[in-house]
Formats: structure tokens, sequence, C-alpha cells
């Protein structure tokens, strides 16, 4: 092999690096070296470590054997005698007398791949025929097995490590919550045992007044425990999918409307604007679907607080399309991707507190019902939430 070769391999093999997808590595890994060594039909074989069987997961047709559909075409047989022997194999054909069809004629070359110095499958090169496999022939297709291998255990590796990556921010995410969920506990039960406590001392008399003040914030904290272990329960079993649901038609219209005057109930300063055109009813959980934006009012209520709150409810394309939107601070946009997760929570937020469960116990409700929800913002200007339900679910 000259210099002007081996310095084309060496550029070849530099591109072949610097590609991130594994496959479209592997498609210039086999093309740019077809002009040294020709072949019609190429396939990657690995082992599947259950079931000890062959699984490909690449084949490429590039020369007369496109449109074949012959056992031969991808070398399974060869990929096994590999396995058996892990050596490099080699099938020639025997032509029969008058034979003149090429797609019958295949000659198969079969190498090892190792990974991590373990067979771990075949790369099966395919002529349809001829000519013979040269001992150069060889060298080359040894080389691309090489680099095969490097490729799959490279994706390999990325894999496993966007895996361990997220499983480290899931305890990251649950080590927060812990922290988190003790501070949220904490704070009613700290006034509840405070205020009752106060209430039981022998030593002071309260007027009417004053008990009622503190009978009112115990009921409110109790409230809000309730609520946060609901939310934690709820949490769960939609995570497990053991939540159940109950559908029935339904008019979100309306249901959005008398969610709206139950939050009015506590918040009166709230400016809410409703803008609805004619929609049909739909099957749903009037449940968990009024949960839903009284945990979208909720959040609006805590990170835009003061905004005006605008609610767009339209019917297009046999579905229900609802937009949520705010005048808040917003979310930066690194941290929109996660806002769904379970127990996320946008770090500093506007210096308040929370769970992390409310928007996830959202996704999870409307994917329940066959429907979409996910978030746009802007830093500043406000954050809106889209919901997309379909007419019947059960379609």
């Amino acid at each position: 092999m000259d210099t002007s070769t081996l310095t084309a391999l060496n550029e070849m093999f530099s591109e072949v690096t610097q590609k991130t997808d594994w496959r479209a590595a592997l498609d210039m890994l086999f093309v740019s070296l077809r002009g040294e060594f020709v072949f019609d039909n190429v396939a990657v074989y690995l082992l599947d470590p259950q079931t000890k069987g062959l699984e490909v997961i690449y084949a490429r047709a590039v020369g007369r054997g496109k449109t074949a559909e012959a056992d031969a075409a991808w070398g399974e047989s060869a990929a096994n005698q590999v396995l058996a022997t892990g050596r490099v194999t080699m099938h020639e054909p025997k032509k029969e007398s008058g034979e003149t069809d090429r797609l019958t004629l295949a000659h198969l070359l079969g190498l090892p791949l190792k990974i991590g110095a373990r067979l771990s499958g075949a790369l099966v090169f395919i002529r349809f025929g001829g000519p013979q496999y040269s001992k150069l022939h060889v060298s080359l297709a040894s080389l691309q097995a090489f680099w095969a291998s490097s490729l799959i255990e490279r994706r390999d590796l990325q894999e496993a490590r966007t895996e361990l990556e997220s499983i480290q921010r899931q305890m990251r995410l649950q080590d927060d919550f812990v922290s988190t969920i003790s501070h949220e506990l904490r704070t009613p039960l700290g006034f509840i045992k405070g205020y009752s406590t106060s209430l039981l001392r022998q030593d002071t008399t309260w007027d009417k007044e004053t008990q009622l003040e503190f009978l009112t914030i115990i009921d409110e904290e109790a409230d809000r425990l309730t609520q946060l272990i609901d939310n934690m329960l709820e949490s769960a079993r939609l995570q497990s999918k053991t939540l159940q649901f109950k559908f029935s038609p339904l008019r979100l219209d309306a249901l959005v409307r008398d969610v709206t005057t139950r939050v009015k109930m506590y918040h009166r300063d709230l400016d809410v604007n409703l803008d609805f055109e004619k929609i049909p009813p739909i099957r749903g959980d009037g449940v968990r679907l009024s949960q839903v934006f009284e945990n979208l009012f909720n959040n609006a209520i805590k990170y835009a607080p003061g905004s005006r709150l605008s609610i767009v409810m339209r019917f297009k394309d046999a579905k229900l399309e609802v937009a949520f939107a705010d005048q808040g601070e917003g979310i930066p946009e690194d941290y929109l991707p996660f806002i769904f997760e379970r127990f996320y929570r946008v770090p500093g937020e506007n210096g308040t507190t929370g769970t992390g469960l409310g928007l996830y116990i959202c996704k999870q409700i409307i994917l329940a019902h066959h429907g979409k929800i996910w978030a746009e913002s802007v830093v500043d200007k406000g954050t809106t939430f889209f919901i997309q339900l379909p007419a019947d679910p059960f379609l």
C-alpha cells in the first residue's frame, strides 16, 4: 500500500471519528473504502446477551444486491460461523453449469467484532458474482472490522453515559426533594403545633376573635399539609400507573370557568381573561382535569404574582387546544425541558419553595387523556402553558 493510500486512510479515519452518529460513521467507513475494497452488501451483527442470538444492527446495500431478498444477501450463515469459530471466514459459491444470475453467486467474507476483548458480533461483506477475496481485501476488511468495533463500543459508552447522567440527575432531584419536603412538612406542622399549644395554655385566656384567628390558621395549614401529602401520593400513583381515571363526556370550557371562579374566591384581585370559542364536549376525567388547571393557577400565583392571566381555548383539526399564559418573569430556556420532571424546581426561581410535583402531575394527567402539554417562555415577558387534547381520547 503506497503513501498516498495511507494518507487517504488516515484522513478518512479522522473524519469517521468526528461523526457523532454511529450509523453515519459506519456509512462513511464502508463507502469511503469501496474504491479499494468492492462489495455489494454489508451487514453488522451483534450477539444479544439475553437470547444469545444474532441481531442485525446495521445493513447497507450499495451494489448489485440492492433488491436481493435471498438469505445470502446479508450473510447470516457467515456471521454464525464467525461466532462459532471466532475467526475470519469465507464462503465461495459453487457455480452450476449454465448459471448466469450473479445474485445467486454470493461471495461472503465474515470477520469477528470484538468489544472489550470479547467476541460480540460479526461484520459480513457480500459480493455477487465475484471476484474472490484476496489477502489485501481481507486485510482492508479486518481494518474496517476493527473500526466498526470501536464505533459500536463508543456508541455503547455514550448510551451508558447518557443513562448514568439521567440517573445522577434523578438522584440529585430526589435528594433536593427530601430536603424540600422536610421543610414543606415542618412549616405547616410548626404552625399547627404552635397555635394549638397556645390555645391549650392554662395560664392565658384568649378572646374569641383571637381564638378564631388561631383556629383559622390551624385549619389553613392542615389543608396545606393535606394537599402536600395528596400530591406526594398522587405523583407516586401516576408514576406507577395505578391511579384510576373516570372518563365521561364533559365541557372543558365550563370546567375551566368553574375552576377560575373557585380560585378567585381565594384570590379576589386575580385578573383572569377567558377567551373561549364554541367547542364540542370531550371525554375526560373532570376531577383530574380540574386538578391540572388548579395547579396551573397555583403555579402562576406563586411564580408570577400580580400578573394578568389569559386562558384561550380553540378547537381545530379534531383537537382542543388551550393556552394558559401569564406575564411574569418567565423561565430561562435552559430549564424548560425539565420543568415537567418529577421533583424538578427551577433553580432560585423568585425565592419561592415547592416540591416539584405540580407540573409533573399535570403532565401525567394530560398523557392519560392521550394529550400533550408543553411550555414556551420568554424571560421578563411571561410563560405560556399549552394543552392539546383529542376530541375523543379513545378513537
